[in-house]
């Protein structure tokens, strides 16, 4: 008999327990197991998902890694671990403390899940992705980043509401890093095959790309107390998916380029073909020149970042 799939997922707040309910509700796979420094509530939460399996009587059991050790063989391992940004703390606060906590979850991950798939959802994104691959020696096609399914998903939301119609039929493009400096790609949007400059102004293009930009802190506004967490767990549930069920799918993902888009050695999100063995493939598609510019800027905005990191002797500590 067939090894069933598991998945790891390090993190059980609320994007990595949607997550790990998502998959459960879908029986993508056959275990999921929830690490969490609160052990008692990922017990809890993890009984919860458990029973929810069975009342559709899916075969997903989920279940508790009280330490790293217990995170064994997965096919993939999701990160959803870190500090959320807590008032008072700078941008570079936040990023010393998320590549800290990244590099010890990797650590983790290369020792008892050698093998796994590694998709990172921990902010800041693109950076974390770059902290994962250096920290774990990983290949670069074993560890990426969700930003991109979500900004698609923002904007074709965004979309549908301007339109009032199309539901179900928008196909959004979004690439570069995850923030403000994504790059919204209308010319590659459409809706039911038909471009969307042929059904929107350019005003109102411009209006849903900046509202896609800002997507999450209009949810942060509402909230108060949090960020989004149903749409990111949904897009990572996408990956997963993609992986699992090895769909050769396409989709917008966080990794670092070799060469792809005139960048070496910096993470961004751009368009791959998602399988069993990660990103089996990265599409180059043709930008022009103010879509260049948006991107270059976006690639900048990732390299501060990781400059930040270099200036703190992060990789040399």
């Amino acid at each position: 008999m067939p090894k069933g799939k598991r998945v790891g997922i390090v993190g059980a707040g609320n994007v990595g327990s949607t997550v790990a309910y998502s998959l459960a509700m879908t029986g993508a796979c056959h275990e999921i197991i929830l690490r969490d420094n609160k052990i008692d509530i990922a017990k809890g939460k993890a009984l919860d998902m458990s029973q929810a399996a069975a009342a559709i009587r899916s075969h997903t059991v989920v279940s508790v890694a009280e330490d790293m050790s217990q995170l064994v063989d997965c096919d993939v391992v999701v990160v959803t671990a870190g500090s959320p940004r807590l008032p008072g703390m700078s941008r570079d606060d936040l990023l010393m403390i998320n590549a800290k906590i990244t590099r010890e979850v990797m650590q983790g991950i290369k020792q008892y899940s050698p093998n796994a798939i590694v998709i990172l959802v921990t902010n800041p994104l693109d950076a974390m992705v770059y902290v994962a691959l250096k920290e774990s020696g990983f290949p670069r096609e074993r560890v990426l980043g969700m930003a991109g399914i979500l900004d698609g998903a923002r904007m074709a939301s965004f979309i549908q509401e301007k339109l009032g119609y199309g539901g179900g039929q928008i196909r959004a493009s979004v690439m570069g890093g995850h923030g403000d400096d994504m790059v919204p790609l209308a010319r590659y949007s459409t809706v039911a095959g038909v471009p969307l400059s042929d059904l929107l102004t350019d005003d109102e293009i411009d209006e849903i790309v900046n509202r896609t930009r800002h997507g999450g802190a209009e949810i942060v506004g509402y909230l108060q107390t949090g960020s989004a967490y149903y749409a990111p767990a949904k897009a990572t549930g996408i990956m997963v998916d993609a992986i699992l069920k090895d769909t050769k799918q396409i989709h917008p993902c966080a990794i670092m380029l070799e060469g792809e888009y005139g960048y070496n050695d910096i993470v961004s999100g751009v368009p791959i073909m998602i399988g069993a063995n990660g990103a089996e493939k990265v599409i180059e598609i043709t930008l022009n020149d103010k879509e260049k510019k948006m991107f270059d800027k976006s690639v900048a905005s990732v390299q501060a970042l990781i400059d930040g990191l270099n200036k703190n002797n992060f990789f040399g500590a």
